[in-house]
């Protein structure tokens, strides 16, 4: 399973409620792609303090990388990811992106 996660260094002119309708936008695209397990999104509220900078982000669980490259390569993606680029400190540079291949832990029996 691929966990894309994203995270946005807005530009102090921006309400994290303009990236918010961007990721609204990115989870109807998410439900028309296959291998698509689930979108979530919401404020960085940075309990550790260690990234203040960072004020919202989002989540993508994909069955495997090619539904990542589905989603990466759409065009509603595309328009949506620029938009959301404009919004942050630096554009393209504000936005922090990790794609971790995760497993999920068995329990021993």
């Amino acid at each position: 399973m691929i966990l894309h996660s994203v995270y946005c260094n807005l530009r102090s002119d921006v309400e994290s409620g303009a990236a918010t309708a961007i990721f609204r936008e990115l989870d109807k695209l998410c439900k028309r792609i296959g291998g698509v397990l689930s979108f979530e999104y919401g404020p960085n509220r940075d309990f550790e303090a260690k990234s203040p900078e960072y004020a919202v982000g989002f989540v993508v669980r994909f069955t495997d990388r090619h539904a990542l490259e589905q989603y990466a390569e759409h065009p509603i993606h595309k328009e949506m990811g620029a938009q959301l680029c404009a919004l942050c400190d630096g554009g393209a540079d504000g936005v922090m992106v990790f794609d971790l291949e995760v497993e999920t832990a068995q329990a021993n029996a």
